[in-house]
């Protein structure tokens, strides 16, 4: 088992205390990793509770817990309901995803998730997916990388990029982030290092359809959630705590209140943390990549949406 240098679990108290655990419940962990957070989970329950973790990496399932207790799903999370019915325990007590890469996809040669290292442009998280980074670099339009770039990297000067891209691969395909980093030096704004990460979030949101599958994530969670159960969301960027945080509050993504006829607020989450829970200074100095984590936490109403 390799998980010790797999990737740190971020936020690891707060989180497995937010989730209020029960002993003989069921909980899940929707994005598994190096199974951190699932250890810590685990060590909570009882003979009775059970714990389902999930994972679209393959190389995450070396870290599988040996535990009758624990399963875990070669899944993208937003499969959750599916998946639960298939295992057994279609309404669960408890759910948490950290929706950060984990520090192996980071170091991983051949994943092409940072600019720090000379690799190809992959950034699937699921190495079975037909779609990667050098797809999108090399094949959309100029305005779809535009709209890529300024949608999921708030890229400001998002048009000139896509005009560059479009350009360059007219001489020679773009496949590395060497050449990519080499094309994108002469439009750097502010922050080198911000910047670039900006461009290559917008690129892996785009492969892997972070914003939907986490949409589906959350509509399927509440759904499959108990009545007093929790669902705990640690992010890293603002796209998706925004996104977290206007569903939390309404129930839906359009951040409107639904009301019913007297004047009720009709979401089914009662949101337990009002302003997101974030790593101490101390935390931050052990694992950097803790340092824009950003940890939120609801609660289900009882009768809303059971299924």
């Amino acid at each position: 088992m390799k998980n010790e240098s797999y990737h740190v679990p971020v936020l690891l108290q707060e989180s497995i205390a937010a989730l209020n655990i029960q002993p003989a419940g069921v909980y899940v962990d929707a994005t598994f990793g190096g199974g951190g957070h699932s250890k810590a989970i685990i060590d909570k329950l009882n003979d009775k509770g059970h714990l389902i973790g999930f994972d679209q990496d393959a190389d995450a399932l070396e870290n599988a817990l040996d535990d009758k207790r624990f399963q875990l799903a070669h899944s993208n999370y937003k499969y959750l309901k599916q998946f639960l019915r298939l295992y057994g325990h279609p309404q669960v007590d408890g759910i948490l995803a950290d929706l950060g890469v984990s520090s192996h996809q980071f170091e991983e040669g051949q994943r092409g998730f940072t600019f720090r290292q000379d690799t190809p442009l992959d950034m699937r998280m699921n190495q079975e997916g037909s779609k990667s980074a050098i797809d999108i670099l090399n094949v959309y339009s100029e305005k779809e990388l535009q709209t890529v770039l300024s949608k999921y990297g708030e890229v400001r000067n998002s048009k000139t990029v896509a005009q560059a891209i479009v350009a360059e691969r007219k001489i020679r395909p773009i496949h590395t982030s060497g050449q990519l980093l080499q094309l994108l030096q002469p439009y750097i704004r502010g922050h080198r290092n911000r910047y670039l990460a900006q461009v290559f979030q917008a690129l892996r949101i785009e492969v892997n359809d972070e914003m939907n599958a986490l949409k589906t994530f959350l509509e399927e969670a509440m759904q499959v959630l108990k009545p007093t159960g929790r669902l705990v969301i640690i992010s890293y960027h603002s796209l998706e705590d925004r996104l977290v945080k206007r569903f939390f509050k309404t129930g839906n993504f359009t951040g409107e209140v639904e009301k019913d006829f007297y004047g009720n607020n009709l979401s089914p989450l009662k949101v337990i943390s009002r302003k997101p829970i974030v790593p101490t200074e101390e935390e931050i100095t052990h694992n950097s990549k803790a340092r824009s984590a950003k940890m939120r936490i609801a609660e289900k109403l009882s009768g809303k949406n059971e299924e």
